[in-house]
């Protein structure tokens, strides 16, 4: 395959992932951590950058991609776990999330006061949501409406907003707020949960593996090789933006008080460009939050007709559209506030899967050591989920309140080393016990 077509390939994936999360989150970090914004950063660009590159590189060893991994679970864990997940990056969150920042950010600051808002947004997204549905009918074409058009677009949209941001802003950073003061890594690391980057990558693998594919690339060393350079190409423009952005929000603490990243990076477009920024950064969530859904389209199509061979791609691409655009109408403030009790609960088991994946050849792929340590995860992960809708479960609460990590958000990891152990030590028993019985049936004989 030629280097330009993995650079294209590469481009494409940056252009899936980069949506509305990876817009929103990085500034209002960077006006968060303020002096302690490097170490914050760094934490965010571990789960928002890293993992979702580790994610697509594991999914391409995997014959059979992200069901195969999970599968080595349970099958009933992986329809389940899949499911939910191509759902959630999908038509119930995801993508809605992404429609409504496009119109908020690309739409709403140029309607007059006395607009009617939701009558503008329901035509906004028939024509956004038409326009995801006829490029998602040909994924074999993504690469030459994403990669080779879109992508280069946006990253010259957010290279000007960066650029004349850090070289026009002179302010110092400012000191951090109660949530940075300490801990500021661990912050970063959960906020990098929202970009859902690790979730969508699940997704995207297989849609990368097939567009290498296409190229005439058919064998497995040379499909993960490929798939892992595309995904590098990703990681840096991913990380270089949110570095970028980032400062930007961290220069702009000291502007005012800010609602959230879309505030702070239409109030940093306004001061920089005047009303030309805020048509530049329209542009810039617009583009961003377009590419994200229709490669979120895309791989829900694919999973969902494979899972269900009776329903059609075009059939699942149909219904994927039209879910998500009825509840983009609900508005990005409902949307938001489901996000993070679900992210909680899934990353610590997606995190848990893909380290076992690596390090499966070492207890040879024996599910009881999945089987144990997502257990464990999943339970201690359940309970952060209710607690970020805001339910105490008393005795239980204080259990994992007592575990290690615990006042950073990270109290799975505990669990999630016990029950690989205890998959170990249960898996060695199980196997002299066959060795017992082989060894009695040879001597019976």
């Amino acid at each position: 395959m030629k280097k330009l077509d993995t650079l294209f390939i590469g481009f494409m994936l940056f252009s899936m992932f980069f949506g509305a999360g990876n817009l929103i989150f990085p500034p209002f970090l960077g006006a968060g951590a303020g002096t302690n914004f490097w170490m914050g950063m760094l934490g965010f660009v571990v789960t928002g950058v890293g993992l979702p590159v580790v994610v697509i590189f594991a999914v391409s060893l995997v014959k059979g991609g992200a069901v195969a991994m999970a599968d080595r679970v349970h099958p009933v864990f992986s329809t389940v776990f899949m499911v939910a997940v191509y759902l959630c990056i999908g038509p119930f969150l995801a993508i809605p999330r992404n429609a409504n920042v496009a119109f908020e950010m690309g739409i709403t600051p140029f309607l007059p006061e006395s607009a009617n808002t939701a009558l503008i947004l329901f035509i906004f997204s028939v024509i956004f949501f038409g326009l995801v549905y006829f490029i998602s009918l040909n994924p074999s074409k993504m690469e030459r409406y994403m990669g080779r058009l879109i992508a280069p677009t946006l990253l010259v949209s957010i290279i000007i907003l960066i650029t004349v941001g850090l070289f026009k802003m002179d302010t110092s950073f400012l000191p951090p707020t109660e949530s940075y003061e300490t801990g500021a890594f661990f912050m970063g690391f959960l906020e990098g949960y929202n970009t859902m980057d690790a979730l969508a990558s699940l997704a995207f693998g297989i849609v990368i593996l097939n567009s290498i594919q296409k190229k005439g690339i058919k064998n497995r060393t040379q499909l993960t090789r490929y798939t892992f350079k595309a995904g590098i190409i990703a990681g840096i423009l991913l990380s270089a933006i949110y570095v970028g952005i980032g400062v930007i929000g961290a220069k702009m603490a000291g502007q005012g008080t800010f609602e959230d990243g879309t505030d702070i990076l239409s109030s940093a477009a306004t001061l920089l460009f005047g009303q030309s920024g805020t048509l530049l950064l329209g542009l810039i969530f617009t583009l961003a939050c377009f590419t994200t859904v229709v490669g979120l389209t895309t791989a829900c199509g694919q999973y969902f007709s494979n899972l269900l061979p009776k329903v059609s791609y075009k059939k699942v691409v149909l219904l994927v559209t039209l879910v998500g655009f009825t509840l983009s109408n609900l508005g990005l403030a409902q949307i938001l506030k489901v996000s993070v009790p679900f992210l909680v609960m899934t990353y610590p088991l997606l995190i848990v899967l893909v380290v076992l994946t690596f390090f499966s050849r070492y207890f040879k792929n024996v599910k009881t050591v999945y089987g144990f340590a997502m257990l464990l995860t999943s339970v201690f992960a359940l309970i952060s989920g209710l607690n970020a809708f805001g339910l105490n479960l008393g005795p239980v609460q204080d259990v994992k309140n007592m575990l290690p990590l615990a006042s950073v958000g990270l109290e799975w990891i505990v669990p999630a080393l016990v029950g690989t152990a205890l998959g170990l030590v249960v898996s060695q028993f199980s196997n002299k016990n066959i060795e017992v019985n082989e060894d009695t049936k040879i001597k019976a004989l």
